[in-house]
């Protein structure tokens, strides 16, 4: 069982930065691919980035490449989200989720254990 609370989201402005944490429990956090989708409202959750178990291994969304980079801290139990140059359009609930196969994927289908999110707003 991997619990995952996210954290870092608030409102900011175009062309702003934001940091977002999930900070998951469990010993065995090292061993899971971990990712994180958004939500916008009325629309569907979408992929935004994964990060392997060993961390080695990062896939993106096309349109965050070069703005969003995806990271982990393995003796924090804790995966990292860092935003730059964050637009309108990024606006939306962000979650982080844990994939216990341990490769990167994009598909939700494929992650075990979902956090309850953090609002991202980013005003034009």
């Amino acid at each position: 069982q991997v619990q995952l609370v996210e954290s870092g989201g608030g409102l900011v402005q175009a062309g702003g930065s934001l940091r977002l944490s999930c900070a998951a429990s469990g010993r065995t956090f090292s061993s899971y691919a971990m990712g994180w989708f958004r939500q916008a409202p009325g629309k569907e959750r979408e992929f935004v980035a994964a990060i392997s178990w060993g961390g080695g291994r990062t896939y993106y969304l096309d349109s965050v490449k070069g703005r969003f980079t995806i990271s982990r801290d393995n003796a924090k139990n804790t995966v990292y989200l860092q935003m730059n140059s964050l637009k309108p359009e990024d606006t939306g609930v962000y979650y982080c989720a844990a994939d216990h196969s341990g490769s990167i994927s994009q598909f939700r289908r494929e992650y075990d254990y979902w956090g309850q999110g953090t609002q991202v707003t980013v005003s034009s």
